[in-house]
């Protein structure tokens, strides 16, 4: 067995009233803690478990009315859950997710619990995925734990940052690294990498590299606009792009990323290029070829059926 080597987990996901809507539970095989998930319809659900009335902590999560296809986050904790869920869900109507997290064995401490939110509102802003809607970031290294404490936090944060994703929120997950590591130039950071294409007729060019299940377009890459199609599914993360100063414009019909961009599949990449609904497996090709993504990708899965 080679060092490094990784291991499956079993994550249950439980259906509470038999309803993929209603109210889940999600534990690790292994691990003393839960996670109750349940959108507004089923928060009194939610807020009624015997578990929930138990130290921990929470996250309220919704579209950010800010920005377009933007997610945005609250976090908390309390010696109920429960209560101070209840609390902060009245004074904010973002949410459409409630999350509770507490242990099978009620072992976590007060102190436990502001460490365990400190470090989860410290990693949310470092990944930079969603706006946190807390006015104050709490210090971590003022919340004083004992070393072995700390340690088994960490791992419980660990834990946490494996089973969010599963339930659809992605928020602790850093940055790809062709978006971190932006100062250092595109061809140097992407090395190794498989680097996509589009070249439309008009001129415009875009690269991408695929990482980690994220498609990450690059600084320098173009993007039509004013094409005049309606039917624009990424419309408005279009302009967000251009809000945020992503997308700068360069000429009169086409803008520049002047910084790279993590998309969520190559379709949305390739809708925001050319300005219209795009089918992205076959738009972007292998550069400096014709070979399109979705062949790269059945080459890939025939090469590893081989293996």
């Amino acid at each position: 067995m080679s060092t490094g080597e990784t291991f499956g987990r079993t994550i249950q996901l439980f259906l509470v009233d038999g309803k993929p809507s209603g109210l889940r539970k999600a534990t690790i095989h292994g691990w003393t803690g839960m996670l109750f998930v349940s959108g507004a319809s089923a928060f009194g659900d939610l807020t009624a478990r015997e578990e929930v009335d138990r130290t921990g902590v929470y996250i309220l999560a919704g579209p950010d009315p800010d920005r377009a296809g933007g997610t945005r986050a609250y976090l908390g904790s309390g010696n109920s859950v429960a209560e101070r869920i209840k609390q902060s869900a009245l004074r904010r109507d973002f949410w459409e997710t409630a999350i509770a997290v507490t242990t099978s064995d009620d072992d976590l401490s007060k102190g436990h619990a502001e460490y365990l939110e400190a470090r989860l509102i410290e990693l949310t802003t470092q990944a930079g995925r969603v706006v946190l809607d807390n006015g104050t970031q709490p210090e971590t290294a003022r919340r004083r734990l004992p070393e072995v404490d700390r340690a088994n936090m960490e791992q419980f944060l660990a834990n946490l940052k494996i089973i969010l994703p599963v339930i659809g929120l992605d928020m602790l997950k850093p940055q790809p690294r062709a978006v971190s590591q932006s100062a250092t130039p595109p061809e140097e950071r992407t090395t190794g990498d498989v680097r996509f294409e589009i070249r439309h007729k008009t001129g415009v060019q875009a690269m991408a590299v695929e990482e980690d299940g994220e498609f990450i377009v690059l600084e320098g890459s173009e993007a039509l606009t004013g094409t005049g199609y309606v039917q624009q599914s990424y419309g408005g993360l279009k302009e967000r792009l251009c809000a945020e100063g992503i997308l700068v414009p360069q000429g009169t019909d086409r803008l520049r990323f002047v910084k790279p961009w993590s998309f969520n599949g190559p379709s949305a990449a390739a809708a925001v290029v050319l300005d219209r609904n795009s089918n992205g497996r076959t738009e972007w090709k292998v550069r400096g070829s014709k070979q399109t993504y979705h062949d790269w990708q059945q080459a890939r899965v025939q090469e590893r059926e081989q293996t």
